[in-house]
């Protein structure tokens, strides 16, 4: 019987924070109660916000934490070739379609419906043009994203996602694409992340079900707010591990704080 794979996977665009700290040691825990293994995977696809200085942190936090993790580490930014894989069989199949407009043009365009991330439903410009007529256009060179086609995915559970983008035009990968074949290629068996990406999950398993991949076990856990109720987040400038640390917090009394003593 095959020892169960957990991975955390934080994006190195900041420090991290108590719920990165949080979901690190439950992955953790799991992983040791089960006899499993953990992987540590880094999530750059957005070379344009990702630093090495961030990556850095990220080993010094979990490591100054206790946590200890297989390597090597898998980053996401030496990879895209096994996302473009995914997305050539995905448009084979008529499940994607390429999307040559702006983000201007598509806000313009969208409908008055919204989708988990808070962003308004495409409205279906490109779904309309013939394959012919978009590969001639990939082909000279057309900046696109792709798009995964709802309807004809057809599973009413990801639907609330509308056609989202699962490769942006100037990255050439999404969080949900690039997630979706790691979790495969490393052999994760449990995907344990927090509630405010459980929206997420549909999708993610309509494009394994999709690409004939495996399907995780998903947990998804509370995530830790501040005094105002707010999920700490690198956006609202949480305070950070490296400033707590800094402070003479010790790595036993965050340990505690958690529950993790």
């Amino acid at each position: 019987m095959s020892r169960p794979v957990f991975r955390f996977a934080p994006s190195p665009n900041g420090f991290l924070h108590l719920g990165h700290a949080y979901s690190a040691l439950l992955n953790a825990r799991m992983a040791m109660e089960t006899g499993g293994r953990l992987l540590l995977r880094i999530e750059d696809t957005d070379e344009g916000r990702s630093r090495p200085e961030f990556v850095q942190a990220v080993l010094e936090d979990l490591a100054w934490l206790g946590i200890s993790w297989e390597v090597p580490v898998r980053f996401q930014s030496e990879h895209f070739a096994d996302y473009e894989a995914n997305l050539a069989r995905l448009w084979e199949m008529a499940a994607v379609y390429p999307c040559f407009c702006s983000r201007k043009t598509a806000q313009a365009l969208a409908l008055s419906s919204y989708g988990p991330d808070g962003q308004p439903h495409y409205g279906g410009t490109c779904r309309a043009i013939s394959r012919t007529d978009a590969g001639e256009r990939i082909a000279r060179g057309e900046v696109h994203g792709w798009r995964i086609d709802m309807a004809r995915a057809g599973d009413s559970a990801a639907t609330i996602w509308g056609d989202t983008m699962i490769a942006k035009r100037h990255v050439g990968s999404s969080y949900h694409i690039a997630v979706v074949t790691d979790d495969a290629l490393q052999g994760i068996t449990h995907v344990v992340r927090g509630k405010d990406i459980e929206p997420a999950t549909p999708l993610h398993k309509l494009l394994q079900q999709l690409l004939g991949l495996p399907t995780p076990d998903y947990f998804h856990h509370d995530l830790i707010c501040d005094a105002e109720g707010r999920k700490l987040s690198k956006s609202i400038a949480s305070t950070s591990l490296r400033q707590l640390r800094a402070g003479g917090v010790t790595a036993d009394t965050i340990l505690e704080r958690l529950g993790f003593s």
